[in-house]
């Protein structure tokens, strides 16, 4: 999986208790997508930076730039969303269709 990619968002995770650094970000279970749309790989928890919510398409990035859109430096994050896909359509020599939201 590269750095940046799409996913769906597929449910919440609810904390009562996380490092301090995560408090009033809220956590969100994506699951990645082919280019498609249909699902690949296993589900991942991700900081959300932009107010996703639940069924949308979104776009993730994975790794150390994860932290960046979060307002406290430092931030144990692997996995960020940020930002949310209206509406991605393909090469039309793919043979694939049109995905979003």
């Amino acid at each position: 999986m590269s750095a940046l990619f799409i996913a769906r968002v597929v449910g919440k995770i609810v904390a009562t208790r996380k490092d301090e650094r995560l408090e009033g970000v809220k956590l969100l279970i994506i699951e990645p997508l082919k280019r498609d749309g249909t699902p690949c790989g296993k589900p991942l928890i991700a900081v959300d930076s932009v107010g996703a919510g639940a069924g949308e398409v979104v776009h993730a990035v994975k790794g150390r730039e994860a932290s960046f859109p979060l307002p406290r430096p430092g931030a144990p994050v692997d996995v960020a969303i940020v930002g949310i896909v209206d509406h991605m359509y393909l090469d039309p020599g793919s043979g694939e269709g049109r995905l979003g939201n």
